[in-house]
């Protein structure tokens, strides 16, 4: 096990140093130059394990080990590699890093499976770059079509396409797949909460996961001069949307059950000092546990955006994400649980206030989710933090239960 836990030092280690701002956290947007190196690092140790390494026209990356039914659906197992700016080096990461372990498990003690074990290294979790967030998992999915993922662009107007072609990827490689070609998807993650920590249970076996809808709204108004231009003439877009956003906060409190709603972005044009703003983009991140929520919040957003309407100040509201709560695989969750206890490893069930792919992947084959401790509950930032050691039980959680899911041969 201590050799293990150094493996997984190394690695978390080493994709951490693949930041466009070192000593302020981890920086790594999707098809960056530091997406390239954390790429090339985890096809590498991918191949050390004896995995045949492809990636699709979406970038994910894929390490297969064929079974000895090659026709047969895959066990995946995996994560995403991508951050938020100034993040943590475990969001994401520790996944690929535990399903990585696996796959070096498997080699180590030659393990033969029936069906295929593929790791899975997956981009744009976070939404940082395009927004909207989980497109390497709805790209394979489908639910991003072709059209979408053409229309998108990051803040500087470069399409995803023209970024995969900067850093050698090739966006016309197929992009979904057949969901008969998937048995099952684990992810590990980090918690990014305190629960974990403070009942000191080093897994949590994730029972569902919350809904979550995102939202860009753009607010129109006309610039003008500050110093010329009267209080009662103005059209002023940074006004109205700091109104619009002061209310946002209360429909989520009104709806209780965990529901919680976040402006996270805020861009204003032309953002000078002196003059008057004409544009204002915002985003509107919206969660809950149960849809009904999720929806009931998302109709009052609506009312209060039409409610400012007019007086020259024109509003846009643009849907970029909307997934349903998700329940997870009752088997799969046996089979955690199982494992957990053969390994004398303590657990509890919980639930996800964040998405994850794994929640993407849930409507099209059996899904299953581990948790492990975050210090102090902190994600999304520097001090961002999680025990190799318990990354480490992880592993071996998986390792028994990919035997068992591939069918293999020891």
């Amino acid at each position: 096990m201590k050799h293990l836990q150094k493996r997984i030092e190394r690695h978390i280690e080493t994709i951490a140093t693949f930041t466009s701002t070192p000593g302020k956290g981890t920086s790594r947007l999707t098809y960056s130059k530091e997406d390239l190196q954390a790429r090339n690092y985890i096809k590498e140790q991918m191949k050390a394990s004896g995995l045949n390494v492809k990636e699709d026209g979406l970038g994910n990356i894929f390490g297969k080990l064929v079974g000895s039914n090659p026709d047969a659906p895959s066990v995946m197992i995996g994560s995403h590699f991508d951050s938020v700016p100034n993040g943590g080096s475990y969001d994401g990461p520790a996944g690929v890093v535990a399903a990585l372990e696996v796959a070096n498990l498997f080699y180590q003690h030659n393990i033969k499976p029936t069906y295929p074990l593929e790791i899975v290294a997956l981009v744009e979790e976070e939404g940082s770059r395009f927004g909207g967030g989980l497109m390497g998992s709805r790209g394979i999915t489908g639910q991003l079509s072709e059209e979408e993922f053409s229309q998108l662009k990051d803040k500087n107007g470069i399409s995803p396409k023209e970024a995969m072609q900067s850093i050698g990827l090739d966006p016309s490689l197929p992009k979904v797949r057949d969901p008969k070609t998937m048995k099952a998807f684990l992810e590990l993650h980090i918690e990014q909460g305190p629960v974990l920590e403070e009942k000191n249970i080093p897994i949590g076996v994730v029972e569902s996961i919350v809904g979550q809808a995102e939202y860009h709204i753009t607010v129109k108004g006309q610039a003008g001069h500050a110093g010329t231009t009267p209080m009662n003439k103005r059209s002023d877009a940074l006004v109205t949307a700091t109104k619009i956003i002061s209310e946002l906060p209360s429909f989520a409190i009104a709806e209780g059950n965990g529901t919680v709603l976040t402006t996270g972005k805020l861009n204003v044009f032309p953002n000078g000092a002196n003059v008057i703003p004409d544009k204002v983009i915002f985003t509107v991140d919206i969660r809950s546990g149960k849809e009904e929520n999720v929806q009931h919040v998302i109709e009052q957003m609506q009312q209060s955006v039409e409610a400012h309407q007019g007086n020259g100040i024109e509003i846009d509201i643009e849907e970029k994400l909307y997934v349903q709560p998700k329940a997870l695989s009752e088997t799969i969750r046996s089979l955690l649980k199982e494992k957990s206890e053969n390994k004398d490893i303590s657990y509890c069930s919980i639930n996800s206030g964040a998405g994850h792919d794994a929640m993407v992947f849930s409507d099209f084959t059996e899904v299953g989710m581990l948790f492990i401790p975050s210090k102090a509950g902190l994600s999304h930032c520097p001090e961002e933090w999680s025990d190799a050691a318990d990354i480490a039980n992880a592993v071996e959680i998986f390792y028994q239960t990919a035997k068992q899911l591939t069918e293999a041969e020891e």
